[in-house]
């Protein structure tokens, strides 16, 4: 199910509470080790524009990043895949 097809997205955050209408952005981390994907989340987050949903794939859950989007007052969703953790964040 992990893959860039925007179909395959769209069904991965339809599972999620973030909004469906809004245009997202696709950040694979799945070959980075720590604290590389952390990193380069919280910085794609800061490139995007607050209407943006953030499409974060990665080969563990993020859990070192959850606490920091809270702090940065944004939501997240992870969604279990076969292939992937797909964690979906969006601006509160």
């Amino acid at each position: 199910m992990a893959s860039n097809h925007p179909e395959q997205i769209a069904a991965l955050i339809s599972e999620t509470d973030a909004p469906t209408d809004a245009p997202t952005e696709r950040l694979d981390v799945q070959s980075l080790g720590p604290p590389k994907p952390l990193k380069q989340t919280l910085e794609r987050l800061t490139e995007l524009d607050d209407d943006t949903v953030l499409v974060q794939f990665n080969d563990r859950t993020p859990q070192h990043l959850y606490p920091k989007l809270e702090d940065r007052g944004y939501d997240f969703e992870s969604v279990e895949t076969d292939d992937a953790t797909v964690t979906v964040i969006w601006r509160r």
